[in-house]
């Protein structure tokens, strides 16, 4: 199947504070060098929040890793746990056609999806609270059919129980997952014939439903606020302080000097055409501009400009063209940043005290 980036894309996208703190944790499991590690990760949680991944999201996210865009978006295109394209706002609803559910009446399912979401997949709902897709096995045969609605799986379904669970969420309630037909996992349907001497401590529901009903967590989107941040292998203290937004700095950072610095060495070594803008030793008052308020500049590129002394964003708005041709050339790795996004018209807004809807969302 082509799959291809949405005709209608939003202008912007950022994570929400808890999931940029998220996301930012999630770098440091790899060593320096390979943070391109953590793309399926950050592309995952970006589609949780926003519910489909946009190209916004995809540059975004390659500019955190140090990545080009079209490495992300070869991830984003192959995997199709991926929407390319907006889905339900209540829940997209994944039917299983594969063999045993459809031996078991996937058919009837799709059908009640084309019935009361809409006719074709990928296609929202005329209130756009629903879509739905035919998928290959998600590996619950012994339930055939059934269908995964958000995170969870909704098994042993009839055409008349699927439709039931449709209007039970577009009411603003959440169906119990798991097994629809009374079965607590996948026994026998005529019972259990072994293992019966634990059937008295059961819980409620099966594991993986009663994690979701203890969490309440199912269809609902990622905030941040509903799953905690867990980042063991950077210590207790580390983990605590991972889960607040970082703050603006309102010192400069220093700098080991035993660690060789590979931006300061690309800072030093920076020649090409056009002309060097004029560039500061350190930011003044020691107060740096948040330069990530700026659309296409990820953290990789920020801790360059810096190296390179561009601090400020009245710096950058000052720019001429033959200073963005220059800087263009200089930023190893994103050359030609400055003039595709036009960082310089950006710059003149916020150095004014004024927001771009960029750095609107960035912030909130």
């Amino acid at each position: 199947m082509l799959r291809r980036l949405h005709h209608e894309q939003p202008e912007s996208f950022a994570f929400t504070p808890a999931n940029q703190a998220w996301a930012e944790a999630q770098i440091t499991k790899y060593p320096e060098g390979r943070q391109a590690s953590a793309v399926i990760p950050l592309l995952w949680r970006a589609q949780e929040q926003e519910g489909w991944l946009t190209r916004p999201a995809i540059e975004h996210i390659a500019d955190m890793l140090g990545m080009a865009y079209i490495r992300v978006l070869e991830v984003a295109t192959f995997y199709f746990m991926f929407q390319l394209q907006p889905v339900g706002s209540v829940a997209h609803i994944q039917v299983c056609g594969t063999t045993s559910c459809m031996i078991c009446g996937a058919e009837d399912l799709i059908g009640v999806c084309r019935e009361k979401i809409a006719p074709a997949p990928h296609q929202l709902s005329a209130d756009g609270k629903f879509s739905w897709e035919e998928v290959e096995c998600l590996g619950a045969c012994s339930n055939a059919p059934m269908a995964q609605i958000g995170k969870d799986y909704y098994e042993d379904l009839t055409a008349e129980k699927l439709a039931e669970i449709i209007d039970e969420m577009a009411a603003g309630r959440v169906p119990v997952p798991g097994p629809q037909n009374g079965r607590y996992a996948a026994e026998p349907l005529t019972g259990l014939t072994s293992l019966t001497e634990h059937e008295g401590g059961r819980t409620q529901y099966n594991a993986s439903v009663q994690l979701a009903v203890d969490t309440g967590d199912t269809i609902k989107r990622i905030d941040g606020a509903e799953v905690p941040l867990s980042t063991p292998w950077l210590g207790g203290k580390a983990a605590k302080a991972a889960k607040k937004p970082a703050k603006k700095a309102t010192k400069p950072a220093a700098r080991p000097a035993a660690k060789a610095d590979s931006t300061a060495q690309t800072a030093a070594a920076a020649t090409g055409p056009g002309k060097r803008p004029e560039a500061l030793k350190a930011a003044r008052e020691g107060a740096p501009d948040d330069l990530k308020m700026i659309k296409g500049v990820g953290p990789k590129l920020e801790k360059l400009l810096n190296s390179l002394g561009f601090f400020h964003y009245d710096q950058i708005a000052n720019w001429t063209d033959e200073e963005i041709a220059w800087v263009d050339q200089n930023l190893v790795g994103f050359k030609g940043r400055v003039s595709r996004d036009d960082w310089v018209s950006q710059a003149r807004v916020l150095a004014e005290g004024g927001q771009t809807e960029f750095s609107k969302r960035a912030k909130y």
